[in-house]
């Protein structure tokens, strides 16, 4: 009895089972009757979606190339302290030195740069030494704090004046340094410190910073500190160099204290040793010592293997700042050399070499601040546009110097303009103004800076060029 009501059960549950496939094959007749196309829809979903799978496990995805790296490396010439610049930035009231309003119309050019790199031509040997200039320095350590303060990373020391008052005063510069956060090279307190190669990380640029002197003024390095200062010799900035190369530099800037005083052209030393450096690996050369300006140029040199490499090279950046009077000691420049890496290849070139004209103004020994630097466009350019800041004198000597100072360090450098149309304007524009520079009578001709030039014109000899456009 309970068998057959197992039985029964399994039938009823088998009849509906049966019914309920009967009604899917009655809908699915009936809506290809009433939808023929449907199959069809359906074949080409399905076959569309195998498609897609099969188009997306071969498809390679395409990684976004990196994108270039652009730094720009800011430079400076000597920072010269005579005693009437820190008597100058003396405060009687206060007992302090401040330097900063020197600078006052130049800090705008440290404001954007990746690294600024300044000479350092005085000691910070301590006021218990005495301060005092030419020709032994020893200047306030408010000097160092200021540059900081306006924008200086790093101040190069090896120079003919870092012995200036002894191994105890070039040891005690460097402390000072440290103490603000200021990097520094060419000079050291241990051979240690002198192996290290000064490495900054700039915007992922691993960039290598190096210094070294012609002498130091006849002073000799102390017997068994030979370490404490990086002397010119080839064999070891070649040694210093491939140690760069060998950490991992991809860029390797060298600060040279060469040449010839007063000189406003590199010696056939200087042009040697240029030479040198580019071809052991050096990228940009910082040139100083000169007191003066000298030219600016790219520089290719030719490898063992036949191959070139190129360099910028600026023999000398003139004095920072100085109580110096001389002839062109007072005309100086603020560098700006732009540097690109290559994203997809790592490459490193130099894309620009550009300066800011600047002048060492004398206010007068009363005056409240005695030396100021003076931005010489930017004077030009107001004066002419109407401000009464300056006086038509000081006007009229803004112009003079930045053709003398044009004329010295030549003209900038753009890697970036390629194209046989700006070749061919800047050729045809130079043209123009090596003919109107050819004319000076025993003078420094005038010459532009730029090769983009709107009017250049000669007054009674006194050449300038009215307007000059900014690339």
């Amino acid at each position: 009895m309970a068998r057959r009501k197992k039985v029964r059960k399994l039938n009823v549950f088998l009849g509906v089972i049966v019914i309920i496939v009967l009604i899917a094959i009655s809908i699915g007749i009936y809506t290809l009757v009433n939808n023929p196309n449907a199959i069809t829809a359906l074949w080409n979903k399905n076959n569309v979606n195998d498609v897609n799978q099969a188009q997306a496990q071969n498809e390679v995805v395409e990684e976004p190339l990196p994108e270039d790296t652009v730094i720009n490396i800011v430079g400076i010439g000597d920072a010269l302290c005579h005693s009437q610049n820190f008597k100058d930035a003396y405060n009687s009231e206060t007992g302090e030195y401040d330097f900063s309003p020197m600078f006052k119309n130049v800090t705008k050019y440290f404001d954007d740069t990746t690294v600024a790199v300044g000479n350092l031509e005085t000691t910070l040997a301590g006021a218990d030494r005495g301060y005092s200039g030419y020709p032994t320095f020893n200047s306030p350590d408010e000097l160092a704090y200021d540059l900081k303060e306006m924008g200086i990373d790093i101040l190069t020391t090896a120079n003919n004046h870092c012995l200036d008052k002894g191994y105890t005063g070039l040891e005690r510069t460097l402390n000072v340094l440290d103490d603000y956060g200021i990097a520094h090279t060419g000079t050291s307190r241990s051979e240690e410190e002198q192996n290290t190669i000064l490495m900054k990380d700039l915007n992922g640029i691993k960039t290598a910073f190096l210094c070294y002197t012609y002498g130091t003024n006849g002073i000799p390095i102390p017997s068994g500190r030979e370490y404490s200062v990086n002397l010119i010799d080839k064999d070891f900035i070649k040694e210093q160099l491939d140690k760069a190369k060998e950490e991992g530099a991809e860029l390797i800037v060298v600060s040279m204290h060469w040449g010839a005083e007063y000189r406003l052209k590199p010696t056939t030393e200087q042009e040697d040793l240029a030479e040198f450096l580019i071809k052991n690996g050096a990228d940009v050369i910082l040139g100083n010592h000169s007191h003066v300006p000298e030219p600016m140029e790219m520089k290719t040199v030719t490898l063992d293997d036949g191959t070139t490499r190129e360099g910028f090279v600026i023999y000398s950046m003139g004095n920072f700042f100085s109580a110096q009077t001389d002839n062109y000691t007072r005309d100086t420049l603020i560098l700006n050399v732009e540097v690109r890496k290559n994203g997809a290849t790592g490459e490193i070139t130099i894309d620009k070499a550009t300066y800011t004209p600047v002048y060492v103004y004398d206010n007068g020994k009363n005056a409240k601040d005695r030396y100021e630097l003076l931005d010489i466009e930017q004077i030009i350019k107001d004066y002419e546009a109407g401000s009464s800041e300056y006086s038509q004198s000081i006007y009229n000597l803004m112009k003079s110097e930045l053709n003398k100072i044009v004329e010295i360090v030549g003209p900038e450098i753009d890697n970036t303009a390629k194209s046989s149309d700006e070749s061919d304007t800047i050729n045809e524009e130079q043209n123009i103004v090596n003919e109107v520079n050819d004319e000076a009578e025993g003078e420094l001709g005038r010459i532009v800076r730029f090769p983009n030039v709107e009017i250049c014109q000669n007054m009674s000899h006194d050449y300038y060029y009215e307007k000059r456009k900014i690339a």
